[in-house]
């Protein structure tokens, strides 16, 4: 199990490296082992690879998971602020406080919350996939209309590629290497990961002298922490984490980013989350953490993985001669339980292994005069993007992103709502299709189902949020400015 934490971080940490392909690459060697000491390094690679994505998120502010994207909001502001120490600690600590609430979820609830999951068909899917795309793109930022124009670019990206459902190509221009749809690993880490190195260069060339090198807090005390922030923004991260987590096919990159965007606006200073606010380090790590073991919810009960890592679990457990679903709780219970315990054990071991020496290793990156970050931060991007399926084609569409976040950046527009309109927008078009499809093309499937009108008033609240805001910040300035005018 520690072996497995310790690959984990180390997976999560490289760019172009999950902890999915870590366990994949496991399961051929685990033909030896017993089925629990299998699913315990499994476990830890899970965990350990959760956490390890937030290192690069923070440090070079490339989302090592798709879920750590939402941690480099404020975790690569803080570096930038000589807390890049701090931040990981932060990071750490959240991470293995939403692993451990999600496993004892697991131990817990796992049969009402296997039940409640199964209540999400198709139109409900689609619904909570808008919601949280419409979410990020007007609550994120400072413009509601680029986050939506962003959303929309990633939608159209999305698109291309076969259609699931005919067959026929879209947005390829006869490129084979298109066919498949674009990489969403190749395209987070060139929007991410490029345009602060191109960033560097720039102020570099302009000013004709080396980037400000950063500086350095002596020592990140926990007694300093803002804890009286932290804790309600835990309990609100592993609340939305294992509701969501338990959703199939819906995934932790939803509830990181769902979890951020309530905290932030129930802040009472909401402008400093992206610029720095630890809570928003804590909130987005807490919560994608606590989808780890909720995905596993739906996929021992019921046999239904709720995200593609518990899907690879389960071929694990399949491999060993174990058939997921309610009866491996009565035939295998020492597994089962056994998992469970793994679970729980591997995301403790992160306050060791991530907070005392992941941290320390790789907080001395950022060390490193920005000038000499720069070509560290292109080549770890060009080696960890071709090694992904040995494509040149991959490494060269990166770097096109990589100038399209760049000028996105420039023209002031936020880069989350691309990457979740890549990730959802299949979602949301598949599962829209298979619902029309069932209803046999009755769209009134869409709005007659109790969860999807719940779903359907949240995501108007939320595409109205800007226009109320705005409303009552009028209301409230107009007294103020007749009450000074009256002074005057």
């Amino acid at each position: 199990m520690l072996v497995g934490v310790i690959g984990g971080i180390i997976f999560g940490a490289i760019p172009g490296l999950t902890a999915t392909m870590g366990i994949a690459l496991l399961i051929p060697l685990t033909f030896g082992m017993s089925p629990l000491m299998a699913l315990g390094m499994m476990a830890g690679i899970h965990n350990g690879g959760s956490y390890g994505g937030a290192i690069p998120a923070v440090l070079l502010r490339i989302p090592g998971t798709p879920g750590a994207i939402a941690t480099t909001f404020d975790g690569y502001p803080m570096a930038q602020q000589g807390l890049a120490e701090r931040a990981l600690k932060i990071a750490c600590v959240s991470s293995a406080v939403g692993g451990m609430v999600s496993a004892v979820s697991l131990m817990t609830l796992s049969p009402p919350l296997a039940e409640f999951a199964l209540a999400f068909g198709p139109p409900e899917i689609f619904w909570i996939s808008l919601f949280g795309l419409s979410s990020i793109a007007v609550l994120l930022g400072s413009d509601p209309i680029k986050g939506l124009m962003a959303s929309c670019i990633g939608l159209l990206l999305g698109m291309v590629g076969l259609d699931h459902v005919t067959g026929y190509e879209r947005f390829t221009f006869d490129t084979l290497e298109l066919s498949g749809g674009l990489q969403l690993i190749v395209i987070m880490v060139g929007v991410y990961a490029l345009p602060p190195a191109f960033q560097m260069a720039e102020r570099a060339i302009m000013t004709g002298v080396k980037s400000k090198d950063l500086e350095f807090e002596g020592k990140s005390d926990m007694a300093n922490w803002p804890w009286m922030q932290i804790f309600p923004a835990w309990v609100r991260a592993n609340v939305i984490g294992i509701i969501i987590g338990i959703l199939p096919g819906v995934g932790g990159v939803v509830g990181a980013f769902v979890a951020y965007n309530e905290t932030k606006r129930s802040s009472k200073d909401p402008e400093s989350f992206g610029k720095g606010n630890p809570v928003g380090v804590a909130v987005a790590e807490c919560a994608n953490n606590a989808d780890n073991a909720a995905a596993m919810i739906p996929a021992l009960t019921l046999g239904v993985p709720g995200s593609g890592l518990a899907a690879l679990i389960l071929a694990g457990l399949l491999i060993h001669g174990l058939e997921p679903g309610p009866r491996l709780f009565k035939e295998a219970p020492d597994v089962v339980y056994g998992y469970m315990w793994a679970m729980l054990f591997t995301s403790a071991s992160l306050f060791v292994f991530g907070g005392i020496i992941a941290t320390k290793l790789f907080a001395n990156i950022l060390r490193l005069a920005q000038v000499q970050l720069m070509p560290v931060i292109i080549a770890l991007t060009v080696v960890g993007i071709y090694s992904f399926e040995n494509s040149i084609f991959n490494v060269y569409l990166m770097l096109a992103f990589g100038l399209l976040g760049y000028a996105l950046e420039r023209l002031k527009f936020p880069i989350a709502p691309l990457i979740l309109g890549l990730i959802l927008g299949p979602k949301v078009e598949f599962n829209l299709r298979v619902a029309l499809r069932l209803s046999q093309d009755d769209w009134s499937i869409l709005w007659t189902r109790p969860i999807s009108i719940a779903l359907i008033i949240l995501t108007a609240l939320v595409l109205a949020y800007p226009v109320i805001s705005a409303l009552f910040h009028r209301k409230r300035e107009g007294p103020e400015e007749e009450f000074a005018m009256g002074e005057e």
